[in-house]
């Protein structure tokens, strides 16, 4: 019978070791994956994976049966991430301020201009993918490397982040349009046109 991670939590805080394994098994690499996606640095993101790991074992007793595990190690790797960057001052602006200076945490009023399926698919045929996202606030990357690459659904990622689901859905959003803007800017004869229901 497999185990899903709580019942692994609840084993390894009874003194199962192996419960232990089996969740550094099962998260190493995706942790690995995602930290490396925002330091973009091998032996950073290493030693990033391995404190996250430290840090859950240390504070297993403080996790929340209620919710899901996944949310709640992701959100060790992105603090443990974050805690890295800012050390390194590799933050150059603020958290969720926008290139053009406003605030992320403005709400997006037309979401029917927002296709971030179709917009997404000519992001994974570039080749500098890792170059548009730099382009964006590390708070609205970590966002879009959690729903896109980690499966994350926005409910979960706004408990990553620790903020609400509305301020998690705008910053998507317009993470999406700052995308477009670029996308389309040097695509100029790819049309993207938003579905209705969207």
């Amino acid at each position: 019978m497999i185990k899903n991670d709580e019942q692994l939590v609840r084993e390894f805080v009874g003194g199962n070791e192996d419960a232990l394994e089996e969740l550094v098994a099962k998260y190493l690499k995706p942790i690995y994956n995602f930290v490396y996606q925002l330091t973009r640095d091998t032996g950073v993101s290493e030693d990033i994976t391995q404190d996250v790991f430290v840090r859950m074992w240390r504070s297993i007793n403080s996790f929340d049966e209620n919710k899901k595990f996944s949310t709640w190690i992701f959100a060790i790797a992105k603090n443990a991430s974050l805690d890295w960057l800012k050390k390194k001052k590799a933050i150059p602006f603020a958290f969720f301020e926008r290139l053009d200076g406003s605030n992320m945490l403005e709400y997006v009023e037309d979401e029917s201009v927002v296709d971030a399926d179709e917009i997404l698919m000519l992001i994974d045929a570039r080749k500098d993918i890792q170059e548009l996202l730099a382009l964006l606030p590390l708070g609205v990357q970590t966002i879009l490397l959690l729903h896109h690459t980690q499966g994350f659904s926005l409910i979960e990622i706004a408990q990553i982040m620790g903020q609400s689901t509305n301020t998690t859905k705008s910053q998507y959003r317009r993470a999406i349009l700052q995308l477009r803007e670029k996308v389309v800017g040097e695509n100029k004869d790819t049309a993207i046109v938003a579905p209705k229901n969207a």
